[in-house]
């Protein structure tokens, strides 16, 4: 009903003459109303005309609205007009009117963009701010199941919000959102510490991290608070018959969620029903889970739990059996504390599983790529070389009971990292896993060249394994090569090879850093490898002779990084594999002109130039992923130029050289790079500043150890995409100033590499702590004083994984591996050096103190004078390298090994 909507025949008027620009119709075609009738306006029958003239109390809408304050009585020439021509929508210019006499206006999810719009237009505060008040309202709703905004009226008004900047209304959706339809308990731990900067999700944010610290198990929380009388449907993960992937990775709170998720809603909404099972909710291993209700999803095929430090796996696998009976793909990465053991009931609780990856960290101690000084225990897998007698063994006794049907469907095993893995868990896993395809071992150094031979003799429908960086030696090779042979009466028993051998029918074969293989071996297992796709060589005893005598024609990636392969036997493989889609060629000495061996002698091949090689590169594929250096230059780059232009990855390394041109035409020859790293470069601002503008879809920077000026002009450009970025030795200028504005425009940044910066101080921390709060990696070094006053800002970084702080500032106390182990639920990686303890050195935690870590690296520096300046006896004495500590946690025992190498 009105409230003051008279007119008196003596007050002063106006007439406001509305139409609609875009409505046809008789030019004749007017109706008159006036204000004084308002509340018996038909707008149904007003609106059929296309003309409409209304009589207005000239002070009343003087008063409401400052569009006609502006209009009529200041110092425009319509002010003494009696007639004012309104062109905007009819309906909601009508509604904006009646408000501004007192006349209730409905807002609805159909009208509010309208009436919003309007009353922002004519200045009409009061129905500005009353639009304001029902949209916060209507979004401020936590009852997921009646939402008083639809999806549809969200979109409209989330699309009005981004088309006009208006940071209110987006506010108020992200935050809708967040709360209705992302569960936000669910989120990865990084996902919502990177909204804390958001200003439209940082209040929220902030309430959640604090939550999932709470779920997580944090210490000085009662978690038990947390299911208190609440209804927890909001900590449910949202599963229905048609889901058909689970993922739950990164997140530490899933312990508690995951039951609630399997259990009938009766028990997360029943406040009664739930406190029978209030301790089982908060801690899985007090669970009898074959008697529990559980609910059961066929439709599960796959299922990532990697990342989940509180979880414990056996028992969550136990709920899995028995909800997802139809499980197929299991990935669970990082959980150390999964022994190998324990696999085989993994194997019997799912007979439908056939892929399966349980990788963990791989540990810094590879023997070939270290010098250990002592160890305890000892490195050295010869321990097992022999088969325990395995009589008694309960695997066996598990095995006996178990049909071969049941086990059968296992054909990939991922187990990289596992050093906790002998030879005879290899042996149990081959019995039990019959139809095995797909074996990755990488970095598993516990094993040896026995126990891998043993796997491929006895798992026949073997196609790929992935043995980097272990004991795979000449046993191994071996076995490869064996095979069928031909038994024909009139073929000599010196003659007779097989027709067939194991390489013969591989399709992935990585054994890089594996340098117990001779010079002729690998060259004899490469001639048999007529089907490969995928090979790593790096790191091994690979020559000319042995890519020669490769047969294959169907290889897509190719690894041979330091090795001594030469541009013309690269270039002749290169001309068999068209297919050829990714190029790892670091540290090739051979494929430089300029290279000379020990006695100073040029390569033989000198007539074949490393620019005949990318040439063939040019004409031959299509690559996606590169990486070069000695012998790569821009002509390459030239030549290279048809066969880079869908390139995802270029690194260039030690050798390279790209020079200006090479960089500055990097962008139009590869439009599409997502990753670019380059080392020993000559970079410029121009250079970089063009890098950023044109290669927007790049995710990963890395500029290292380059040449040339660069300042803070080079990250002035907006880089949303970016996620990794790293500055070693390149960016000795950057100030605090400058890493403001580098979180500015590289806002999305989840791991972070300073090496070199000398002018960043304490503040530094808070700087970065604030501007990516979400950051998994974190590697500072030789930077200033960043520590110097402690390390309490860095707290606030909650998603670590992987921190990396030497040379930065003598403020770190004792006790800080051990506190932020337990502060940051997802760490598992850290490196420090003893110059910066405030105490001179650090607590180690024990086995069962270490949380989620999984190795822990210490450096140790001794002083040592600069040899320039031996004729100053009072010199400043500079820290170098002395050696490392390292910690090394598996599921059984700690490692601790003092090497000489700075990891």
């Amino acid at each position: 009903m009105a409230t003051n909507t008279g007119m008196d025949e003596d007050e002063e008027f106006v007439t406001l003459r509305c139409m609609e620009d875009d409505v046809e119709g008789d030019a004749e075609d007017v109706i008159s109303i006036s204000t004084a009738d308002i509340y018996r306006w038909d707008l149904t029958s007003i609106l059929t005309h296309r003309i409409v003239q209304i009589k207005a109390n000239r002070n009343r809408i003087i008063q409401m609205s400052s569009y006609f304050s502006g209009l009529l009585s200041g110092s425009f020439s319509e002010s003494c007009l009696d007639l004012v021509s309104i062109h905007w929508n009819a309906q909601s210019f009508f509604s904006v009117l009646r408000f501004m006499f007192g006349y209730y206006v409905e807002i609805t999810s159909d009208n509010f963009i309208l009436l919003y719009e309007a009353a922002l237009f004519f200045g009409v505060e009061s129905l500005l701010l009353q639009c304001q008040l029902w949209l916060s309202e209507v979004t401020s709703s936590k009852d997921p199941l009646t939402p008083k905004l639809q999806v549809d009226a969200l979109i409209r008004v989330w699309n009005y919000g981004v088309e006009h900047a208006n940071d209110l209304i987006l506010h108020l959706c992200t935050s809708y959102l967040a709360r209705n339809l992302i569960r936000c308990n669910c989120l990865p731990l990084w996902f919502l510490a990177g909204k804390r900067r958001c200003c439209f999700f940082a209040e929220f944010a902030d309430e959640n991290v604090d939550a999932i610290l709470q779920l997580a198990g944090h210490p000085s929380v009662d978690v038990g608070n947390i299911c208190a009388d609440c209804d927890l449907s909001c900590m449910q993960i949202r599963l229905t018959e048609f889901t058909k992937k689970v993922d739950l990775s990164g997140c530490p709170q899933i312990r508690p969620i995951l039951l609630l998720s399997l259990l009938p809603p009766l028990y997360s909404r029943d406040i009664m029903e739930r406190k029978k099972f209030k301790r089982p909710l908060l801690n899985l291993q007090y669970l009898n889970v074959d008697h529990l209700p559980t609910l059961t999803f066929e439709a599960v095929e796959e299922v990532d739990i990697s990342n989940c430090p509180m979880l414990d796996l056996e028992d969550a696998l136990k709920c899995f059996s028995k909800s997802f009976p139809s499980l197929r793909k299991l990935r669970a990465v990082n959980y150390v504390d999964f022994g190998t053991e324990k696999l085989i009931r993994l194997l019997a609780r799912f007979p439908l599983l056939c892929n399966i990856d349980l990788t963990v960290d791989v540990s810094p101690l590879i023997p070939a790529k270290v010098s250990v000084v002592s160890s305890q225990p000892a490195l050295s897998p010869l321990g097992s070389r022999e088969f325990p007698n395995d009589d008694h063994c309960p695997w066996d006794a598990l095995l006996s009971n178990m049909s071969r049907r049941q086990l059968s469907n296992i054909t990939r095993l991922t187990l990289q990292g596992r050093s906790d893995i002998a030879d005879s868990d290899l042996r149990k896993i081959t019995k039990s896993c019959a139809s095995l395809c797909y074996l990755n071992l990488n970095g598993c150094m516990s094993v040896t060249d026995s126990g891998i031979s043993f796997v491929i003799l006895n798992c026949i429908l073997l196609r790929s394994i992935l043995a980097c960086d272990t004991y795979f030696g000449q046993e191994s090779i071996s076995a490869l090569c064996s095979g069928v042979h031909n038994l024909e009466d009139h073929v000599e028993p010196q003659a007779k090879k097989p027709l067939h051998s194991f390489a013969s029918k591989f399709h992935t074969l990585h054994i890089g850093g594996c340098m117990g293989v001779s010079e002729a071996s690998l060259s004899e297992l490469l001639s048999q490898t007529l089907m490969i796709k995928s090979v790593s060589l790096r790191e091994t005893h690979l020559v000319d002779d042995a890519l020669d005598r490769f047969p294959g024609c169907s290889l897509e990636m190719l690894d041979i990084s330091e090795t001594k392969v030469s541009s013309l036997a690269l270039a002749h493989l290169i001309h068999r594999n068209p297919g050829l889609k990714c190029l790892k060629a670091r540290g090739c000495k051979h494929l430089s002109l300029n290279f000379m061996d020990a006695e100073g002698r040029e390569p033989s091949n000198l007539a074949y130039s490393s620019t005949e090689l990318h040439s063939e590169l040019g004409k031959s594929c299509q690559l996606e992923e590169i990486a070069v250096g000695w012998g790569f230059s821009f002509f390459s780059l030239e030549s290279l130029k048809p066969a880079i232009r869908s390139l995802r990855t270029l690194v260039v390394g030690l050798g390279g050289s790209l020079g200006h041109d090479g960089l500055r035409l990097l962008p139009a020859f590869s439009p599409l790079l997502e990753t670019l790293m380059i080392y020993f470069q000559v970079i410029s601002d121009s250079l970089v500043i063009n890098i950023m503008k044109t290669l927007r879809k790049l995710q990963v920077l890395a500029l290292c150890y380059c040449f040339g000026q660069i300042s803070s002009l080079s990250f002035q450009i907006s880089m949303p995409n970016l996620r990794n970025l790293k500055l070693e030795r390149v960016a000795a200028w950057m100030t605090n100033t400058d890493l403001i504005i580098l979180t500015q425009n590289c806002p999305n940044l989840v791991d972070l590499s300073l090496l070199g910066c000398r002018l960043l101080n304490p503040e530094s921390q808070d700087i970065i702590s604030c501007g990516w709060p979400g950051l998994i990696s974190m590697h500072l070094e030789d930077c200033g004083e960043v520590t110097a006053h402690g390390v309490s800002p860095l707290m606030n970084c909650r998603a670590l994984e992987d921190l990396l702080l030497r040379h930065t500032g003598t403020g770190i106390p004792k006790n800080f591996i051990v506190l932020m182990a337990s502060e940051m639920p997802m760490l598992r990686k850290m490196s420090l050096d003893i110059c910066d303890a405030s105490d001179g050195d650090f607590d180690i935690p024990d086995f069962s103190d270490r949380c989620f870590l999984s190795y822990v690296k210490i450096a140790r520096c001794k002083l040592q004078r600069c040899s320039l300046d031996l004729h100053k006896l009072d010199i400043h004495k500079t820290p170098v390298h002395k050696e490392t500590l390292l910690l090394v946690w598996d599921s059984k025992k700690l490692t601790r090994a003092v090497i000489k190498e700075r990891l």
